[in-house]
């Protein structure tokens, strides 16, 4: 149901608004793509300047340069590896060029996002023990490789509206947004900004994401994404270490957090774990309780023992309805919009 956590998102949809993406494809900046980074860099964070005689520019032009750079010197995730994946240098991640594993109409997310057009990618920037898409995940090498401007005509046509046509998804092969997730889309955010450069579409863009970006990285989405389709995992660093080998995680999903929402909509993710009520669930629900406002929470039950979880006893089994429960009236009780 439409609300005040999702109004900007509604209005796009209702063709009131335009997606983030295409008025950044819009703003003029005087820059030259083959300056030094630190004058791109300048030139990105002055987002309402004019041209003042040099080449003109568009802010998504220099959002892809820049996010391309960053290939070369990989600082996507907050791993920061420094690899050179232009040369053929792997990261954490093992991504070197894009590959998606799968692209479709997804009709089991979140009912406010239904029907979402879906795009997965290969890779992930973490290793969760339970993952239930570790077929996709822990093989960055599988997939295909599509190009952005491929994608970007796929995307076009998910649009009803693209080409004059009604503002309908009554029938099959229309979609509300557009989803890019993983495994994670971190790793593949140059492609990502590329294809949107190519894109005309109408759609309000989904960042379906561990939330695991540098700051630069939340930069580059800065006008990109319309909704933040977080995942908030854990409530404290040895959890997030020992089940996801994510060092520092509470400090920079709570820093992305708080950016996200200053640049766009959200909806968060919380998955509640087994024997992780006190240790994670209530520390990550009362944080958001306590810092973000007009925000989404969705309390998933969905935990499988999936991967290896079998190998950590505390993980090894189903979540029980009482847990899931518990931590439902605490989202409750602290005032969260819980989704439907």
């Amino acid at each position: 149901m439409e609300g005040l956590a999702l109004r900007r998102y509604y209005a796009i949809l209702e063709g009131d608004e335009r997606a983030r993406y295409l008025m950044t494809k819009e703003v003029p900046v005087d820059a030259s793509l083959n300056g030094d980074e630190d004058a791109l860099w300048a030139a990105h964070d002055k987002v309402s300047c004019e041209p003042t005689g040099g080449k003109r520019q568009t802010l998504m032009d220099v959002k892809v340069e820049l996010a391309d750079r960053m290939l070369s010197n990989c600082r996507l995730c907050e791993r920061e590896c420094g690899v050179d994946r232009k040369a053929g240098e792997r990261g954490h991640c093992g991504a070197l060029g894009s590959r998606i594993s799968s692209e479709f109409i997804h009709m089991g997310e979140e009912p406010d996002l239904v029907p979402s057009y879906t795009i997965f990618f290969s890779g992930c920037t973490f290793n969760c023990v339970y993952c239930q898409n570790w077929d996709i995940s822990t093989r960055p090498d599988a997939g295909v490789e599509i190009s952005p401007k491929t994608l970007a005509r796929k995307i076009e046509s998910k649009d009803p509206r693209f080409g004059g046509g009604r503002a309908s998804i009554a029938f099959s092969g229309h979609a509300r947004n557009i989803n890019w997730v993983g495994g994670d889309p971190t790793s593949n955010l140059p492609f990502i900004l590329e294809t949107l450069n190519e894109c005309r579409a109408n759609l309000p863009q989904v960042w379906n994401s561990n939330m695991y970006l540098t700051e630069k990285s939340m930069r580059l989405l800065d006008g990109i994404v319309d909704v933040y389709l977080s995942d908030f995992k854990y409530g404290n660093d040895e959890c997030a270490q020992l089940l996801s080998n994510a060092a520092r995680y509470t400090s920079v999903v709570k820093r992305n957090h708080i950016i996200a929402r200053s640049q766009a909509e959200m909806i968060i993710r919380h998955l509640v774990l087994p024997g992780h009520l006190d240790c994670c669930t209530r520390p990550v629900l009362t944080w958001i309780a306590e810092n973000l406002v007009d925000v989404k929470v969705n309390v998933m039950a969905q935990y499988r023992p999936e991967h290896r979880a079998k190998e950590f006893p505390g993980i090894s089994r189903s979540l029980l309805l009482g847990e899931y429960e518990s931590a439902v009236r605490l989202a409750d009780d602290l005032g969260l919009d819980l989704c439907d």
